[in-house]
């Protein structure tokens, strides 16, 4: 078997209040370098919710985000873009003449990563 290599982003412990709603209660994630993960869950489950706080939309209540085993917590997404980490929303409408790979990174052609040699 493979060495299981540490993760590259953490979430732990996340957990988001609006109001009277909990959208998020000790929620966690680890991404490792060569994975392939998917967030899936019902409309209202807090997918969303989760990355928006990844990219510094929203401010976690509770919990930790690591990135490189360094604490972060990014205050806009132009800032969680700097450290090569962006959410690609759900576009209704694509440009037809262009390819799949060319609707996401549409607008980001040239963003440099950290994460990408």
């Amino acid at each position: 078997m493979g060495k299981v290599m540490e993760p590259l982003l953490t979430m732990q412990g996340i957990t988001k209040v609006f109001g009277n709603t909990r959208a998020l209660d000790d929620v966690g994630i680890a991404l490792r370098p060569g994975e392939v993960q998917a967030l899936m869950g019902e409309n209202g489950a807090g997918k969303s919710t989760l990355m928006k706080i990844l990219i510094g939309l929203y401010h976690a209540d509770a919990g930790t985000v690591r990135l490189g085993g360094q604490q972060v917590a990014f205050t806009s997404p132009r800032e969680a873009l700097t450290h090569g980490i962006a959410m690609i929303h759900q576009e209704l409408y694509p440009v037809r003449d262009m390819s799949v790979a060319d609707n996401i990174f549409l607008g980001r052609e040239s963003a440099p990563s950290p994460l990408v040699p």
